[in-house]
């Protein structure tokens, strides 16, 4: 039968292939490294994106 896994196991390190940044509005804002194009802002609250690498 299967299980779930031991709690706390989770992404390790960056998320790969993206970035971001805080924008002149104070909302950080996500970036796709290879691209360049602008993936999501995030409006809920004034802490960055967990695990994404700032600029």
């Amino acid at each position: 039968m299967a299980k779930n896994g031991a709690k706390g196991n989770g992404r390790v390190g960056a998320v790969k292939g993206r970035s971001q940044f805080q924008a002149p509005n104070g909302n950080w804002v996500k970036r796709d490294s290879n691209t360049g194009r602008i993936m999501d802002q995030k409006t809920s609250s004034s802490t960055p994106f967990k695990g994404v690498t700032k600029e």
